[in-house]
């Protein structure tokens, strides 16, 4: 019975330290990718693809796909199509007189 217990708690101890890696990961994924698609959308003028978020940030391109199109809902992103069929997405600018606001 002790070892049943034992193996049980060795168990659950691999099962919460594994979280808490998940975890870790994922938050430093979504900070890879915040400070990428600030980077990117400065460095584009206001337009960033998708295939130049993964690359900045290094991620899952699913990953990268859903936090884009997350922050083109929330800032309004215009997609666009270019001559080549690639899409970006245009985001606002921030205007001198917004930032006085």
């Amino acid at each position: 019975m002790v070892l049943i217990e034992l193996v049980f708690a060795i168990a659950l101890g691999v099962f919460v330290v594994l979280l808490l890696v998940n975890s870790m990961q994922r938050e430093q994924q979504q900070q890879r990718l915040r400070n990428a698609f600030y980077q990117q959308l400065g460095a584009g003028n206001g337009y960033i693809s998708l295939i130049q978020l993964v690359a900045a940030a290094k991620v899952d391109p699913e990953l990268a796909r859903q936090f884009l199109e997350h922050q083109a809902q929330v800032l309004t992103a215009i997609p666009e199509v270019d001559a080549d069929g690639d899409t970006f997405y245009r985001f606002p600018k921030l205007r001198p007189s917004d930032a006085a606001r």
